[in-house]
């Protein structure tokens, strides 16, 4: 408790406040925008940390975290276009309720799910996390390979419904990983011979260009440069009772448990946890019927589900080292960039730390819950800032900050090539999530493995009878394949009623 106390109290310092909160408002202007994120504003204002203190540049990018998560609803409520994946299925409903008239309601009730997603959730993460530390500290090398690879191949079965456009993209992340220096027989991997690349690929490179060159590259080509009108004058009064609270509080709590486990599960997030919180609401429901034309239900279900997410990650991140969603994977980019290692002695040694990244997420929301409820009329205006400007100052930004992190103009090079990548894997439908979170844990993979042969005297099977390896070899195995499995045996009892009905009519 002294620890926490000492971090809230270094959050409130005037610089550390006042950024954080400027930092949470820019990330929810950022994840109000469609093509943009909060993920982006981490990526863009990672550089600017480099000379900060460590406080301050956790402030600020925890916040713009919670801020991005929070106002991806604002354009899937007013013109059914979601702000970022964690919304999607906010405009099932939150949309038909803005054209009922209702559009005061349904920014309300995003208002208020968002808050009590985030507020609870980080709560249980502040609670939990230390236990959980504590456990995986019992864990020895082959627990934590089986535990990354587990993280990569669950991302991997979950990518667009194709296994084989993850594994392409995961592999390109993992061979990226391997570029430089070999810890153990110093030999160069896939350098080329050009020194630049001696100590590895440069995270702000890859993150700067295939996270915001490849966005503003595709969104500009998609032409997403035009939203479409929202009626200002159905935005006033607060729209939301105590009833409407207590009408669908099994709502809320079951949307809650979804986000929570789902935020949990290595490198899923948010973009899931809403869509299937959404599906258990109308599983729910006494009339299933109405989903889909403007129901409460709806939007309390996928904003409490998709903010309750963010502190679901946060938990694998600080306990294990593993980033529960594709923002903390940026997160955990800062955090090596700043020197930490995050995992089980992330709490031990660096206590205050962690809980100041805790209580920035319990400030941000309130603040954040605060100010939307406050400035709720003026939200049509953030759907109409001119892209041209937005997209001009985002690429001016990420040279910038790829030059500055090791100023070299190698690094400006790097980023217009890690673009180039990713416009190509937009293109042919690649997940970049996969990509991120192999490159991230691909050191950690290879330096597991090789702790875990030279502990066990060359034993390989020591990775498979230990049980929780094995149990999450298990996992791995079935990640990679009930995909396919689940598919053959959905096109066989297709076959089978097709063959069935033909057989029926003659």
């Amino acid at each position: 408790m002294a620890d926490y106390m000492t971090a809230l109290l270094t959050l409130l310092q005037p610089m550390n406040f006042i950024m954080m909160y400027l930092c949470t408002l820019v990330g929810a202007v950022l994840g109000a925008i469609p093509g943009l994120s909060g993920g982006l504003g981490i990526t863009l204002i990672l550089p600017l940390t480099f000379a900060m203190s460590t406080e301050l540049s956790f402030s600020m990018l925890v916040g713009m975290y919670v801020g991005g998560v929070s106002g991806s609803f604002i354009a899937a409520v007013l013109v059914g276009i979601p702000g970022s994946a964690a919304s999607i299925a906010t405009c099932y409903d939150g949309y038909p309720m803005t054209k009922k008239g209702k559009a005061a309601k349904a920014l309300s009730i995003g208002i208020t799910g968002s808050f009590i997603g985030t507020f609870i959730s980080i709560i249980v993460a502040t609670l939990c996390s230390t236990y959980i530390a504590e456990i995986a500290l019992k864990l020895g090398p082959w627990e934590y390979f089986s535990l990354c690879l587990m993280a990569i191949t669950m991302v991997v079965g979950l990518s667009n419904g194709s296994v084989f456009k993850g594994m392409t993209a995961a592999f390109l992340g993992l061979w990226l990983a391997c570029v430089g220096t070999d810890s153990v027989t110093n030999q160069m991997r896939f350098t080329f011979n050009n020194y630049n690349l001696f100590g590895g690929i440069n995270v702000v490179c890859l993150l700067m260009g295939t996270f915001a060159l490849q966005q503003v590259a595709t969104s500009y080509a998609k032409g997403n440069q035009e939203m479409p009108k929202v009626d200002e004058g159905a935005l006033g009064g607060i729209g939301l009772t105590l009833k409407d609270f207590t009408d669908n509080i099994k709502v809320i709590v079951v949307s809650l448990f979804i986000g929570l486990w789902i935020g949990f599960l290595p490198g899923m997030g948010s973009g899931i946890s809403n869509i299937l919180a959404y599906g258990q609401a109308k599983k729910m429901s006494k009339h299933p019927e109405l989903f889909g034309t403007g129901v409460d239900e709806g939007v309390w279900a996928t904003e409490v589900s998709n903010n309750a997410g963010v502190g679901g990650a946060i938990i694998p991140m600080i306990s294990l080292g593993i980033p529960g969603d594709a923002t903390t994977v940026l997160l955990m980019s800062a955090m090596t960039i700043h020197g930490l290692q995050p995992g089980p002695m992330f709490i031990r040694t660096n206590p205050v730390l962690a809980d100041l990244i805790f209580a920035t997420v319990l400030v941000s929301a309130i603040l954040i819950f605060v100010t939307e409820l406050l400035t709720k009329k003026y939200f049509p205006l953030l759907l109409k800032a001119p892209y041209h400007y937005l997209y001009s100052a985002i690429l001016m930004i990420a040279f910038m900050g790829a030059f500055s992190s090791t100023t070299s103009m190698f690094s400006v090079y790097l980023v217009l090539f890690f673009g180039l990548v990713g416009i190509v894997m937009d293109y042919f439908g690649l997940p970049m999530t996969p990509l991120m979170l192999a490159f991230i844990l691909g050191g950690k993979i290879e330096s597991y493995f090789r702790m875990g042969v030279s502990y066990g005297k060359g034993d390989y099977s020591l990775f498979f009878t230990r049980p929780i390896s094995l149990i999450f070899i298990l996992i791995t195995v079935y990640s990679l394949f009930g995909p396919m499995i689940r598919k053959a045996l959905k096109k066989k009892q297709r076959r089978e009623i097709s063959e069935g009905s033909i057989n029926s009519e003659k």
